[in-house]
């Protein structure tokens, strides 16, 4: 038997190397701690003499008032003169109302049986029957819930924001992929594009380019285009570095090594990137038609206005059919780039200029005439699919029948609101023993959100700068702990001290109730295929349904107030958490289980001294990722109560008070910037070193 002293790469030194790593890693933590708390000693008495009190100092503080008043002004008197909107601003309105125009007068004159018959057959193209059927029957049923126009509006806003969010992501990550310079320098204003609300961002659109379908195109792009630049970057960035030195000793050119190696190798990514860009330019759809976007988002926003949630959920649930169909059709492209690229016949050691062969499992290989036949294949399949769809939708122009008929329609608005007055009825109060929803509300905010705010705001403004940086510290280097205070001092500096803690302390609890129901509910499905399978179409739904659909019904159940605002932000991060959370137990090595379960484990030590310490990486992703997207749900929040920085970034917006929203959104990205450096440690950022 080998003891801890044997031969290097034994499991013993293995096991010796691990706890000598981990205590030094413990030192360097103690050491970081230790030096914070002299910078304490020394800063903090400072701090006491010259700026006494628990606030942020008013002497430490910046109007942007004025010069956010000055800008806005401007743009009002300078819009319909100044040259930059005559011919820069002006032209790019045109072209986006003009490729709107062109893709909705298409699928108008294409009718609901063409455009059925093109879903169906571009996804039996890329996946086959079942999903074609699907597809088709998703796409008509947005015409029985009486929906077909409003959807082909929302379809061809989506085409184009979809497309120009791709190209811009696409070339901002081939810049970030291939330039580490611009990588970082790339970075910061990704994370602002993502995290900055939609609301903040209205205001200044819409004084540029007014009310109507150009600025809510515009708003779009900059919401959908992060996810497709991180992709794009990531890919390029993690193509094979074998691959590409074989490529390089071939003597290709840097375009030939990013056209015929680097591209290929990252279509996955590029692919997750599209899907990623068509989920969240959808979930723009509802907040878009506050600005004049028309579609299903104007009429969900019309019902909520009324408080009629049969209407909202009639318009809301064709954009869940949506985003499920596009969703499924883009990862069934992505499945069926790779059933290619493994096609049996393939040399295993062959290499072609695309990347590796089918053992590599990235790239295209084999004889040219096969790689030709395939290529022909392929595009004969196409323009079948193209001329059955062409002649669906010929035909039914000739037979006059290009609208959805009026008798093919089910009007679901009238039993949705029966059962939401039913449920208001015997579950807001007075259930027996448990109390109704009220209740939960009213002991939730009492018991949770009430003290969690005043202990933030009655804690010293050194004391919160001081505490954010040793949790920085813990996981991350001083770096990671200087941007962190940075971002808290940020708040301050900018006025909005006291409603940021209290958005802070309803996000700190909207993100505990997430992560205890997300983590439980990750477990089950990771141990059961069938829940898993069962749970999906439900966390489908959540994920893709419009926050505001779902406003509704949590203010009937909860009141308004900020625990309605803590429900719904739960419920929108809800599914992002157990999926994460689903995958990362699933992904977990089965050797590492396999030698538990040797040893006698059972399931329960299997999952708490195994799986949950393996899957950390994903566990902590799903923490932020449940930060992020509860910190996106905080302007909703102030719709229904939630008060803070949500309700000050929509009084900015509905106001015209650039100022006031503006002010309130930085806030909102600054602690989210706060939170993913308190959240996530330093080896997920490839610019520092390990162990710095």
């Amino acid at each position: 038997m080998t003891t801890a002293t044997g031969t290097p790469g034994a499991p013993g030194t293995s096991r010796t190397l691990g706890a000598l790593a981990a205590t030094s890693g413990r030192r360097r933590g103690l050491g970081k701690l230790l030096l914070l708390a002299v910078f304490a000693a020394v800063l903090v008495p400072l701090a006491l003499t010259r700026w006494p009190g628990t606030v942020w100092p008013e002497a430490l503080t910046v109007d942007l008032s004025g010069p956010l008043g000055g800008a806005s002004d401007w743009i009002i008197d300078n819009r319909d003169s100044h040259p930059l909107f005559l011919y820069f601003f002006g032209h790019v309105s045109n072209a986006v109302v003009l490729s709107v125009r062109a893709v909705y007068l298409l699928l108008l004159a294409m009718g609901w049986a063409g455009v059925t018959a093109a879903a169906g057959l571009i996804a039996w193209r890329v996946a086959g029957g079942r999903l074609a059927l699907t597809t088709a029957g998703s796409v008509a049923l947005c015409g029985v819930l009486g929906m077909w126009v409003p959807t082909m509006q929302t379809l061809a806003l989506m085409v184009v924001a979809v497309a120009a969010s791709v190209v811009a992501g696409a070339l901002l990550g081939l810049a970030a992929g291939l330039s580490d310079r611009l990588h970082r320098a790339l970075r910061p204003v990704l994370d602002t594009m993502q995290v900055l609300p939609a609301f903040a961002y209205l205001l200044p659109v819409v004084l540029i380019f007014g009310i109507g379908v150009p600025a809510a195109v515009l708003a779009t792009v900059v919401y959908a285009a992060p996810p497709m630049a991180r992709l794009t970057a990531l890919g390029l960035r993690g193509a094979d570095p074998g691959v590409m030195e074989a490529v390089t000793s071939l003597g290709a050119t840097p375009w030939q090594r990013l056209l015929t190696a680097r591209l290929p190798l990252a279509r996955k990514q590029l692919l997750l990137g599209l899907n990623q860009t068509i989920m969240m330019a959808l979930s723009m759809a509802v907040i878009a038609s506050v600005i004049g976007a028309g579609g299903l988002g104007d009429r969900v926003y019309q019902a909520l206005a009324s408080v009629d949630v049969g209407a909202a959920l009639a318009a809301g649930l064709p954009i869940v059919l949506l985003a499920v169909v596009l969703d499924r059709t883009t990862a069934a492209a992505g499945s069926g780039l790779d059933r290619a690229a493994a096609r049996p016949g393939r040399p295993a050691s062959r290499m072609s200029a695309f990347g590796t062969s089918a053992s590599g499992g990235s790239g295209f290989s084999g004889t040219p005439s096969a790689v030709a036949a395939r290529f022909r294949t392929g595009w004969r399949g196409w323009a079948v699919a193209a001329g059955a769809a062409a002649l669906v939708a010929l035909a039914g122009r000739l037979l006059d029948r290009l609208d959805w008929p009026a008798g093919w329609t089910l009007a679901i608005a009238g039993p949705v609101n029966t059962a939401v007055d039913w449920m208001t009825a015997h579950l807001y109060s007075g259930v027996p023993v448990v109390g109704g929803t009220a209740d939960w509300a009213g002991r939730f905010t009492t018991w949770v959100l009430d003290p969690l705010r005043g202990g933030l705001q009655g804690l010293p403004w050194w004391a919160l700068l001081l505490t954010v940086a040793a949790l920085a510290l813990l996981i991350g280097t001083w770096r990671t702990a200087l941007t962190a205070v940075l971002a808290l001092a940020a708040i301050g500096v900018l006025g909005v001290w006291k409603p940021s803690l209290d958005t802070l302390s309803q996000v700190l609890a909207a993100v505990a109730v997430t992560l205890v129901i997300g983590f439980a509910t990750g477990i089950a499905a990771a141990r059961s295929a069938r829940f898993e399978a069962l749970l999906r179409p439900v966390l489908d739904v959540f994920q893709t349904l419009p926050q505001f659909v779902y406003l509704i019904p949590v203010v009937a159940l909860f009141g308004v107030g900020r625990a309605p605002a803590v429900a719904a932000a739960v419920v929108y991060a809800l599914p992002a958490v157990v999926r994460i959370t689903t995958q990362g137990l699933r992904q977990v090595d089965p050797a590492a289980l396999e030698s538990a379960r040797s040893l006698g484990a059972t399931g329960g030590q299997q999952l708490r001294q195994v799986q949950l310490p393996l899957a950390g990486p994903a566990l902590r992703l799903a923490l932020n990722q449940g930060v992020v997207l509860v910190l996106a749900v905080v302007i909703i929040g102030g719709l229904v109560g939630g008060g803070a920085l949500g309700y000050d970034v929509v009084f900015g917006l509905a106001q015209g008070d650039l100022a006031t929203g503006l002010v309130a959104g930085a806030a909102i990205v600054c602690l989210g910037l706060m939170l993913d450096r308190v959240t996530q440690p330093t080896e997920r950022r490839g610019g520092e070193r390990k162990g710095a």
